[in-house]
């Protein structure tokens, strides 16, 4: 009831007449709404959106995996898809993981075992310490799995999991690997 009593009031005036200028029955008050262009807008353009906020991104278009060169080449179409132009094979031999392959761009360090081992803990930690000696997201990919010590550490790293199946689709696997592919780089 609070509020509604207002209305009415105004409505009738003093004299039970309609002071409001508008029809009867109306229930506008007899004003109109400010034209759109004069309503203030929510957004300040001062504040930039959020990295959640949804972007215009094609599908991710995978190429079959035949061999671990391809596997090595769709991790890098898949970093290129999220949004890492650059994207290259690491540089000096200091650079090269233990095992597997490495790709780097501005921001993102990527592992990727391309062979049907598991990649191990090693291979997750050895990543996430040269993404942290670049100031860089450590992202890690694999044509098989990762072992269950791997997974763990991982998640408590913040390194995202992906596994690449034969098809070329990369699978998130952890909470950080379904952040990187929604926010994306």
């Amino acid at each position: 009831m609070r509020g509604g009593g207002g209305a009415l009031h105004a409505r009738a005036g003093a004299g039970g007449r309609d002071t409001s200028g508008g029809a009867p029955g109306d229930g506008a008050g007899g004003r109109e709404a400010p034209p759109e262009h004069a309503r203030p807008s929510l957004t300040p353009p001062h504040i930039p959106l959020p990295r959640t906020a949804p972007t215009p991104r094609a599908a991710f278009r995978p190429l079959p995996v035949r061999d671990a060169r391809d596997a090595v080449t769709t991790a890098a179409l898949f970093l290129r898809w999220l949004g890492y132009e650059d994207v290259s094979d690491a540089g000096p031999e200091e650079e090269r993981p233990p095992s597997g392959a490495r790709l780097t761009a501005l921001g993102v360090v990527a592992q990727i075992e391309p062979t049907v081992r598991h990649a191990s803990l090693r291979d997750v930690e050895c990543a996430w310490l040269t993404a942290m000696a670049h100031s860089a997201t450590c992202v890690c990919f694999a044509l098989c799995d990762f072992t269950p010590t791997a997974r763990t550490r991982a998640d408590e790293l913040n390194v995202a999991l992906f596994r690449i199946d034969l098809t070329g689709a990369p699978e998130p696997l952890n909470g950080a690997a379904d952040e990187l592919t929604a926010t994306g780089a």
